[in-house]
């Protein structure tokens, strides 16, 4: 059974590149696309308009760092305050290279922080393996569920 990706962005452009690139891996794993950092954490809590999803968690999540409502850090600081989502993979993926969001970063949890390549086709290969890796090669903690709805 197929864990969803729940990508969480909300830069039209980076969503549209990250949704090729993801495509362009051949990976059979449905994404999830939440715009802001409430609904993404609607969505892992199962509350708001997500109330009704099926349960489990994604197989990751790759979660922008500056997201409006709530941020990523903010998002990465609840999941895992949450026993049920706790371990749940998630990569920071963010054209942020300051310092201190790297180390905020990891201090709360991440599993990975990735900074998003300005060059296309490196951009293509940097999605393309997170997907490959967290998706498929990565053996998802207990939990982890399919999807069969995309929200936008």
């Amino acid at each position: 059974m197929l864990k969803p990706i729940l990508l969480v962005e909300d830069d039209k452009r980076d969503l549209e590149l990250t949704l090729v690139a993801l495509e362009r891996s051949q990976l059979a794993n449905e994404v999830i696309v939440v715009r802001d950092g409430a609904q993404a954490l609607d969505y892992l809590l199962r509350e708001g308009d997500f109330r009704d999803r099926a349960e489990g968690n994604p197989a990751v999540v790759l979660l922008d760092l500056k997201l409006p409502k709530v941020n990523g850090l903010e998002v990465l600081q609840k999941v895992r305050a949450t026993p049920h989502l706790r371990s749940m993979p998630i990569v920071m993926l963010t054209s942020s290279q300051e310092e201190s969001d790297v180390v905020k970063s990891y201090e709360l949890g991440v599993n990975a922080y990735v900074v998003k390549p300005v060059e296309f086709k490196q951009f293509v290969a940097a999605i393309a393996d997170l997907g490959v890796f967290w998706a498929v090669l990565n053996e998802p903690p207990p939990g982890s569920m399919r999807s069969s709805r995309r929200y936008e």
